[in-house]
């Protein structure tokens, strides 16, 4: 069976995103959204979030390019004085990995995010993080350190599928190879600690290579090219004008991921290429069935 799971990131990050990622939700294929908890909208993503209850909502780490939850005096090796991490996610990796006397703080501000998720009420989906810091093995051995406490029983592991990718898309060609490589090595890390720790993940995850840039054109090109198994596509989908994504991700297509989402090609393909939609959440609880998680094309408007 193909079981698809289509996340939109930066939940909370602003209204355009939460607007974005509602669209995608109730007339596309969106069927989960990762929370930011301390992001400048993210009072409003709960609000939305429990008024759509089919949405399951995960938590998306922020430990770089972001606002910190708990104040600079108790972590101020991680931010400056007014509660912001480092912009710079290489450097802030290093800075995790080699200086040991930032552990406490990182796992301080962790907890302090999932207690935040906790707060909300919400059903905790999965967790990712943002550019992927979750993935760090500094960070990632506090995750699972705290998993069983606060029912993280999925995360992403972004092995993306570089093959398929740059059939369909050349461009930010050294990025493609980077990230392939980088996140290829990282991922192989995490897999076995993950399984260790009783931990899902999807067995193949797009968007990282073409992050910013999941455009219909490419969906539908990947589409016959995904084998059976469980699948995961993220997407950074927005309605600018919008600040925090004008300063955040300036180069990212937030408007045509979203256009993608509920373009009425893609969804007849993925029910053409036999992909029954589910989520994380509804796998986990053992709900996921073609009856309450199959959309077709023509229930979705």
């Amino acid at each position: 069976m193909k079981r698809l799971i289509v996340t939109g990131d930066d939940f909370g990050l602003s209204s355009a995103v939460n607007q974005a990622i509602v669209r995608a939700h109730e007339q596309g294929l969106l069927t989960s959204a990762s929370l930011m908890v301390n992001g400048p909208a993210a009072s409003e993503a709960v609000a939305l979030a429990k008024a759509h209850p089919r949405l399951a909502v995960g938590l998306h780490l922020v430990l770089c390019q972001g606002r910190s939850t708990l104040p600079p005096y108790m972590i101020p090796g991680l931010v400056d004085a007014e509660g912001h991490f480092s912009e710079s996610p290489v450097r802030a990796g290093l800075r995790y990995f080699f200086l040991r006397s930032l552990r406490p703080q990182l796992r301080r501000e962790i907890e302090a995010q999932l207690a935040a998720f906790v707060a909300t009420g919400l059903a905790i989906s999965h967790l990712d993080g943002h550019v992927n810091v979750h993935l760090h093995p500094t960070v990632l051995a506090i995750l699972l350190e705290l998993a069983g406490r606060y029912g993280i029983r999925a995360m992403r592991l972004p092995l993306d599928d570089l093959r398929s990718t740059l059939a369909l898309d050349t461009t930010r060609l050294a990025y493609k190879l980077s990230h392939a490589l980088i996140f290829g090595l990282l991922c192989r890390y995490a897999r076995g600690r993950l399984v260790g720790a009783g931990v899902r993940a999807a067995d193949r995850v797009y968007g990282l290579l073409q992050s910013g840039d999941m455009n219909e054109a490419f969906l539908l090109g990947l589409l016959p090219r995904i084998r059976d198994g469980l699948v995961e596509w993220y997407c950074h989908v927005g309605l600018p004008p919008c600040p925090e994504l004008a300063r955040w991700t300036p180069t990212y297509r937030h408007r045509q991921e979203l256009e993608a989402l509920t373009s009425e090609l893609v969804l007849k393909a993925v029910a053409a290429n036999g992909f029954v939609l589910t989520s994380y959440r509804e796998l986990l609880e053992g709900s996921a069935s073609p009856s309450s998680i199959s959309r077709p094309p023509s229930a979705i408007r």
